[in-house]
């Protein structure tokens, strides 16, 4: 994964994301949600996006399958699906892909479901709606799937409306919807947030699932560190609608470069008795509307240079010799490698490793 063209051949390639950006127009001006995101994504493989509330991360996936509302919305560059570019299709091409080949697990169940069907007939057309297959077969899938997300009694559940259901049921529904037509691509955005620690791991484990039987590639939103670091591949680490770092799994926990993903890993907490108390972000995110000239994070940032005040950094690998990770900081390297050994010492990270 990488966020500029790199050597692996594209057939290899589920999804790329080229110069990607999503503009509102407000009555108190534009808000840039998601300005200028790339990355690549191969089949099997888990993409992590971390980042705090409004960094853009919901935004860059509601973007790439049409699900922004399109009055007073900017929308540029490209979304690659299989080589075809969602960001092109019409809203009947992009339907026949929703739900089928890119399912998308919605934050908030309750806005999800639609409150005037039973969840049986929602999931049984969600199957039939994209299969040729008899309703009693599709009915049987859907059983099948509830009890998998562990729903208990699914006959009776089949015949409850959204509202009958507890969130973390309603939650547990929209997964197994999500997961009925073995999709190429899962978009989860905070999937277990609603969900007790049991009931997060089934769905955790029905994500592996997902990935090892169908070779599906997989989204995860999220700010649950301890869940990338158990399912991901790969991270991308969002700020006020921009990309300040992305790599493997292992070297954003091992070697993290920028100073945002140390202040992320800082708030984990550890084990460890002898650490140090948890550490905070200083200062809040910037408003979109006026976001800060230069790096978007100086204002928070507690090595921020004269530069960072000025020039927004690109985003660019860090060592010459590897594209794989890169950092949008003006930090000497040599430095943010001596800072970043220091502050992983105390191993906060082995908290989710």
């Amino acid at each position: 994964m990488s966020g500029a063209d790199q050597a692996e051949p594209s057939r290899a390639r589920l999804l790329e994301v080229r110069d990607l950006r999503t503009a509102f127009r407000t009555e108190d001006g534009t808000v840039r949600a998601v300005n200028g995101i790339s990355f690549t994504l191969e089949r099997g493989r888990v993409l992590g996006i971390v980042g705090e509330s409004g960094s853009g991360k919901s935004v860059t996936c509601l973007t790439m399958v049409g699900l922004v509302q399109k009055r007073r919305t900017q929308v540029s560059g490209q979304a690659l699906f299989l080589g075809e570019d969602l960001l092109r299709m019409t809203p009947r091409q992009l339907r026949d892909i929703r739900g089928r080949a890119i399912t998308m697990i919605f934050q908030d169940p309750m806005t999800s479901l639609n409150p005037i069907m039973t969840i049986g007939a929602q999931l049984v057309e969600a199957i039939r709606l994209h299969h040729r297959i008899s309703r009693a077969e599709a009915r049987n899938r859907s059983l099948k799937m509830l009890a998998e997300v562990g729903i208990p009694n699914p006959e009776e559940r089949m015949k409850n409306f959204p509202h009958e259901l507890s969130g973390g049921m309603r939650q547990r529904v929209m997964i197994a919807m999500a997961l009925l037509n073995n999709p190429d691509l899962l978009i989860a955005d905070e999937p277990t947030t609603a969900l007790d620690v049991t009931t997060q791991a089934q769905i955790l484990n029905l994500i592996r699932q997902l990935r090892s039987e169908f070779d599906s590639a997989i989204i995860l939103i999220t700010h649950d560190l301890g869940v990338v670091a158990e399912l991901c591949d790969d991270v991308i680490v969002m700020y006020a609608g921009q990309v300040l770092e992305q790599s493997d799994i292992d070297t954003i926990f091992e070697q993290p470069v920028h100073p945002y993903t140390w202040g992320l890993l800082g708030c984990l907490p550890c084990l460890n008795l002898d650490s140090t108390r948890l550490q905070n972000i200083p200062g809040m995110p910037p408003s979109l509307l006026q976001p800060p000239a230069g790096c978007v994070f100086h204002p928070r940032c507690v090595y921020a240079l004269p530069i960072c005040r000025e020039i927004s950094p690109p985003l660019k690998p860090i060592w010459s010799e590897s594209a794989q990770h890169l950092a949008a900081c003006h930090l000497d390297p040599a430095f943010r490698a001596r800072e970043s050994a220091r502050l992983c010492s105390n191993a906060s990270a082995e908290v989710v490793r």
